[in-house]
């Protein structure tokens, strides 16, 4: 009975929230962390797992050493040989890092990450391709519409934890690919594989050995309804680089956002169309996004973004009308909600533009989603265009940030922007004043200064 008793104190159980990892001894109805409803499931927990042998360091274990003593060189990077995704992170995948890639169902993340080491193994790297959804078949099918049915891309279907382990140390590849890691399960834990403990576990695990062999790891991740990857957010922090597959099932259009990445920024996307042929890169987004660009219409402007080093032209479109119910509706999609609230105030305030009884609807147009505050400009102009009825010249574009006071504040990489703008042959543009002179002068563009919001509408109606 006394050993009975010893034996039950090994593992304990709890109950763990399946969106953000947060545990409690006892079941509650909503979880106290991210708020999310009966999402609290009872797990058992391991107080200790070993090691394995196959998981053991492969060389001599790394020793402390002044801070001075390192070498500044670079990390060294390997080029994938798609530009779009190169940028996105900062110039190659850097040899021992975790990638985690997120999106919708559908999205396109099996068929990125298939030729991704689809490329690498091109170039003579040996890269395993381990699914836990789909059987090689299926990858081969998948493989031979890409046109990397000859491909020297090892793959095979596994979900066992320590089988994956075995295979790993047997072949030992540069590049691999986990799709996806919500089905891994380790045989040491009694809960279920997509679970937080499991999903926890076997992340952790991949990656100390991913470290320790100097291997490249891609993680595919679902994602919730609320658009978050699925599983614990400590998921998250454990990787080093973090994609978003973002774009509409029905378009054809995908850009990928990098959220999180330990050697470059986060501020670049990658633009991506798919075709029956695998994703494609887009070398010019601005010309994409512009396309189908309706002229001489009210609300319709063109705004220059800029995505970390690249500028792209977008349009943004507004659709004011008189509301025929009490409370007017404010939509935006592509741009923050609050900061349009904010700006529709402005207008009414210095701008004398009477707002209040109007429904407001603002949309990015492509699908894209703009955070800097440089399109405040554009936002306005749009709103005060298709309030008045009048449209904005086709040949014109203008940028800047609009404050509380009305006044047109200076944004960054002016010269970036007017440049694209020239490129796609506009040729006005409305700016800050503070930023003339960073700008230059074009000769092939004019160049208008403006300091409030009242000058620059008095310029375009």
């Amino acid at each position: 009975m006394d050993y009975n008793r010893k034996t039950m104190k090994t593992d304990k159980s709890v109950y763990a929230c399946q969106s953000c990892g947060f545990q409690s001894p006892k079941w509650l109805g909503r979880c106290p962390d991210c708020g999310t409803w009966n999402s609290l499931l009872e797990e058992t927990f391991s107080p200790s797992i070993k090691a394995h042998p196959w998981e053991e360091s492969p060389g001599r274990k790394s020793l402390p050493q002044p801070l001075k003593e390192i070498s500044s060189q670079g990390e060294q990077r390997h080029l994938i040989g798609i530009d779009e995704l190169d940028r996105v992170l900062g110039g190659g995948v850097v040899p021992g890092s975790a990638i985690l890639v997120g999106g919708d169902p559908g999205i396109g993340k099996s068929t990125l990450v298939l030729q991704i080491l689809d490329r690498l193994a091109g170039l003579g790297h040996k890269s395993l391709y381990i699914s836990g959804e789909e059987s090689v078949q299926q990858i081969k099918m998948r493989g031979e519409r890409l046109g990397a049915g000859e491909s020297q891309v090892l793959v095979v279907s596994e979900t066992s934890l320590e089988a994956i382990f075995k295979i790993l140390k047997e072949f030992q590849p540069r590049f691999v690919a986990v799709d996806s890691i919500q089905t891994v399960y380790s045989g040491e834990m009694s809960s279920a594989p997509g679970s937080v403990s499991q999903v926890r576990e076997a992340a952790g695990r991949l990656m100390v050995w991913a470290k320790k062999s100097d291997t490249s790891l891609f993680l595919i991740g679902h994602v919730t309804k609320e658009g978050i990857i699925a599983g614990p957010r400590v998921l998250e922090h454990m990787v080093d680089t973090v994609l978003y597959f973002e774009g509409e099932r029905g378009h054809a259009y995908r850009i990928l956002r990098a959220v999180k990445n330990r050697f470059g920024s986060t501020n670049e996307i990658g633009v991506f169309e798919m075709k029956d042929s695998g994703l494609e890169e887009v070398r010019d987004p601005s010309q994409l996004f512009l396309s189908e660009r309706p002229l001489n219409v009210p609300g319709s402007v063109v705004v220059p973004s800029l995505e970390g080093s690249r500028p792209i032209l977008v349009e943004l479109q507004a659709l004011v009308s008189q509301t025929n119910f009490g409370v007017p509706r404010r939509t935006a999609m592509g741009v923050d909600h609050n900061r349009v609230s904010l700006l529709v105030a402005v207008l009414e305030k210095k701008a004398g533009l009477n707002l209040l009884n109007q429904d407001i609807f603002l949309n990015v147009a492509g699908g894209i989603r703009i955070d800097e505050p440089a399109v405040d400009l554009g936002i306005t102009a749009a709103l005060a265009g298709s309030f008045l009825d009048r449209p904005i010249s086709a040949q014109t574009v203008l940028f800047g940030e609009v404050g509380l006071t009305g006044e047109i504040r200076a944004v960054s990489q002016s010269l970036l922007r007017v440049k694209e703008a020239q490129k796609l042959g506009f040729t006005r543009c409305l700016l800050p004043k503070n930023n003339l002179e960073q700008a230059g002068k074009t000769p092939a563009m004019e160049l208008i200064g403006i300091g409030s919001l009242q000058d620059c509408l008095g310029i375009l109606f």
